[in-house]
């Protein structure tokens, strides 16, 4: 798939995950505002291939199809969202898309997931908390 770039100004939650630093956010497919893709990428300023986050689903949650390793990140990113680590709210993001999957079913209010590199305002990504 060629790289996708998005943009846009949402809720974005850093969270660790096994060394890795991610970043979590959501975007709608249609105008009602249903946040049903799940964006869950690498914080680009920690470097690192986008696959990363494919390769720790298979080796630790996901061994089972590429459908298991989606549900896998998602669940990383819901879990990190539900306990409030790195909330930043409002924050203009920019996406570098390297891989957009559609779920066989709903799964945490996603259909879509989709990875790649995440960069924001330089003075948020600056910050210690991240």
């Amino acid at each position: 798939m060629p790289l996708i770039e998005l943009t846009a100004t949402s809720r974005v939650t850093v969270f660790p995950l096994e060394g890795l630093t991610v970043a979590y956010t959501t975007q709608s497919g249609d105008e009602r505002g249903l946040g049903n893709i799940a964006v869950v990428a690498l914080v680009d300023k920690h470097g690192g291939n986008a696959d990363e986050l494919w390769w720790l689903a298979r080796d630790l949650g996901g061994r089972n199809g590429v459908q298991e390793q989606a549900r896998w990140i998602l669940t990383q990113a819901s879990r990190a969202r539900m306990v409030r680590s790195g909330d930043r709210p409002d924050t203009t993001w920019t996406a570098y898309i390297q891989r957009r999957f559609e779920l066989d079913a709903l799964f945490a209010n996603h259909d879509v997931l989709m990875t790649g590199r995440i960069r924001w305002d330089t003075n948020w990504a600056h910050s210690d908390r991240t």
